[in-house]
């Protein structure tokens, strides 16, 4: 049995998935269900007695030392993390204690519980902590992609809390001896992403005819990683990966976001093609929006993974083009659950952001 926290949110989710449609190994879910975890992106495991779900927070202690006693996990997987820029700006203070004082409790709680295990189980213990390639600041246009030794240089609110959580669970791996992996990776998309970030927001708002935001000039360059690509990566760190070490994780898809805007206006008008009887818009790129940057905007992020390809064998699967289109096409065959994320709450959020930016 493993013991997975934030698996109700995007990447989790789709690792719980895919863990459970390639292992009969249970799962316990710990998860707190903030705005961005949501139980239907689980919902075709409600009555799988693999997957127990506990609604509950990483920094209750008493609650994780709970579950670690009764189920007993091999390995710990932490997920769980507010996880948006934007929203850091507006907002640090959840991003320290979930990232930062929610990681700390967790580390002390599997520290506890790993102490008082057998030597044989202690040797086979994993926590494995997954972070963000954000950690790692701003490169040039001519510099070359983020490797593992890379300094950390985070450049917000957010990434600054990923990185001390980072650097915890390093501290807890060479002062303490607790078997560690850490993963960094880039930018993940696919199904069940909260349409606040930029591939989601951009079918979302398209198909409902609103603008599409770009920050600035959109030439901000990300690598993209399409999320099942990440799930098999953890999966290989988890079964592979030596311990104390960290992984990058990346897609090999450097790009900018305008290209990424294009892209997916592209595949709308092939896949669902605006209404031409009343509406003057014959393209989805006509709703393209320039607005009013985000402060401290990284200019480019890109992940060297060649540790990862060399040492345990990983490489994507899907390429950018692959992926955006499996992903396009899953928003257009799941509107209902668009609709019920987008609760008054979003709607508030994504009008607070962007207000004042056009």
């Amino acid at each position: 049995m493993i013991l997975v926290t934030g698996g109700a949110g995007f990447i989790g989710a789709n690792f719980v998935l895919d863990w459970l449609a390639q292992s009969d190994e249970a799962i316990v879910n710990l998860d707190a269900l903030t705005y961005a975890g949501n139980l239907q992106n689980l919902a075709s495991l409600a009555a799988d007695p693999r997957h127990i779900f506990v609604h509950g927070d990483i920094a209750d202690s008493t609650l994780v030392a709970g579950l670690l006693a009764q189920y007993q996990p091999r390995a710990i997987i932490n997920f769980a993390a507010e996880s948006h820029v934007d929203r850091s700006i507006h907002g640090p203070e959840d991003f320290i204690q979930t990232n930062i004082v929610g990681t700390f409790r967790l580390l002390e709680a599997v520290r506890a519980h790993w102490n008082g295990l057998n030597d044989e189980t202690k040797q086979g213990f994993r926590f494995l902590h997954v972070s963000t390639d954000e950690v790692y600041g701003s490169l040039a246009k001519d510099e070359p992609a983020f490797s593992e030794t890379r300094r950390y240089e985070p450049n917000s609110p957010y990434s600054a809390s990923k990185a001390a959580s980072d650097h915890l669970v390093r501290a807890y791996h060479h002062t303490y001896g607790l078997p560690t992996l850490t993963t960094n990776c880039s930018n993940n998309y696919g199904p069940y992403h909260f349409p606040e970030k930029l591939i989601p927001l951009m079918i979302v708002n398209a198909l409902a005819g609103k603008p599409l935001p770009v920050y600035g000039d959109g030439q901000q360059i990300r690598d993209w990683l399409y999320v099942k690509d990440h799930c098999s990566a953890i999966h290989r760190v988890l079964a592979a990966g030596r311990v104390g070490e960290v992984y990058n994780i990346g897609g090999c898809n450097e790009k900018p976001n305008i290209e990424i805007v294009h892209t997916v206006c592209a595949l709308l008008d092939e896949l669902h093609p605006l209404p031409t009887y009343h509406s003057p818009l014959t393209t989805y790129r006509s709703l393209i929006a320039y607005v009013t940057d985000r402060p401290g905007h990284d200019r480019r992020y890109a992940i060297d993974a060649s540790k990862i390809e060399h040492e345990l064998g990983w490489k994507p699967a899907e390429t950018f083009e692959t992926g955006i289109r499996k992903t396009v096409q899953w928003y257009l065959d799941n509107q209902s659950w668009v609709s019920n994320v987008q609760s008054g709450a979003y709607r508030t959020w994504v009008e607070k952001n962007y207000q004042g930016r056009s």
